[in-house]
């Protein structure tokens, strides 16, 4: 509602200013040369300080008699900016197309007056969208990570979106955008850094989760979105999404089989170090004996026991809103895949002729994961 009367108010300012300027103009004699072209060009742009009143006779009498109109219209503007959180940006748009489309629109150059308190209007409407995206900025920047958060969509990242989300509207027909561009970078940079900052919190839930999730949720909100200024962060937050996900799944899956993950690791220790792969056995610590032991440790029912405890923590931390759990549940998967693949073929190598197998085979493996899968 404030915006239409904004929009009426201005409509209406353009006719009778002009009117004004005009029967002053033929009453006292006096020239037109303040509505000259390069005037009103100058007068058009949004400077960096309030445009000052022109000394010439027709702007000082108008400014005799609409004393009151810039410090009115300076309350009102103030009043439409308290309606709403984002209410700046509704007069920076309804105040600059207003303006745009009466100086386009008029067979007649405006009042040199108006323009003048229109320009300053601007330029008051400006500066209150910059504070607004400024003072954002550092509410996401500031924003605090309970050591509690147990995963979910963050705050500041939801309060990014009801930002984007509520600008996009407000800027859908606006003529001009470009500051809505660079206030939307400048935020989604905040929010970026916000999320990596997270990297060094003391948190009690999995930080990789956390931020695997939150860059997920933006990722595919901007895909959502198709906003083209942030077609870079868009790119970026599935790349941090990925690599993420990727530390994510390679931290928990140590888990199952951590016994066995680090005695392998330590054979390709030996071998990195120039032992030859044939002679790895001969290291006590890596003897047949020893592997032998480490893998009676994992039997088979035991791996699909800890697959499924697995399954049942993951299933409890992530947030269903994301809905993750199969994406991250076929990661782990082929990364299991891997690493059982990686120890076949070290024990084929470092154990060639020692008959020794895991106790579980790929296609138990597979099962595994499927029977895992369909009971969920």
């Amino acid at each position: 509602v404030s915006e239409q009367i904004l929009e009426q108010v201005l409509k209406e300012l353009q006719p009778l200013c002009t009117a004004e300027q005009q029967f002053i103009e033929k009453f006292f004699l006096l020239s037109q040369d303040a509505a000259d072209p390069e005037v009103l060009e100058v007068s058009m742009r949004i400077v960096s300080s309030p445009v000052p009143l022109d000394n010439e006779p027709t702007t000082r009498l108008l400014s005799e008699i609409f004393s009151s109109l810039e410090p009115d219209l300076r309350g009102f503007l103030d009043i439409c900016n308290k309606v709403h959180p984002f209410s700046c940006l509704q007069v920076l748009v309804t105040l600059n197309d207003s303006v745009f489309k009466m100086w386009g629109s008029s067979p007649s150059l405006p009042s040199s007056f108006l323009n003048t308190v229109l320009g300053n209007m601007l330029l008051l409407a400006k500066s209150s969208f910059n504070k607004c995206i400024a003072a954002l900025c550092k509410e996401i920047e500031e924003a605090k990570v309970t050591s509690k958060t147990k995963g979910g969509i963050l705050p500041f990242v939801s309060r990014f979106e009801e930002f984007v989300n509520f600008s996009e509207d407000v800027f859908r027909s606006a003529q001009r955008r470009g500051e809505l561009d660079k206030a939307q970078l400048r935020l989604a940079g905040s929010v970026f850094s916000s999320i990596n900052s997270l990297s060094s919190a003391n948190l009690k839930a999995n930080t990789d989760m956390i931020m695997m999730e939150n860059f997920h949720h933006i990722h595919c909100f901007l895909c959502q979105k198709k906003i083209r200024c942030l077609e870079g962060k868009k790119r970026e937050a599935k790349q941090r999404y990925s690599q993420h996900l990727e530390k994510y799944v390679i931290k928990y899956l140590g888990q199952p089989l951590e016994k066995l993950n680090h005695f392998f690791e330590g054979v390709k220790a030996r071998v990195a170090q120039g032992v030859k792969e044939e002679e790895v056995s001969f290291h006590l610590a890596y003897s047949k004996q020893e592997l032998r032991k480490v893998i009676e440790k994992y039997p088979g029912k035991e791996v699909k026991r800890a697959l499924e405890t697995l399954y049942r923590k993951i299933h409890k931390y992530l947030s269903p809103e994301e809905n993750l759990l199969p994406v991250v549940w076929h990661a782990m998967e082929q990364e299991f895949i891997r690493q059982y693949q990686e120890f076949e073929d070290l024990i084929q190598r470092c154990y060639a002729g020692s008959g020794i197998t895991m106790d579980f085979t790929m296609e138990d493996l597979l099962s595994y994961f499927n029977s895992i899968t369909l009971s969920s």
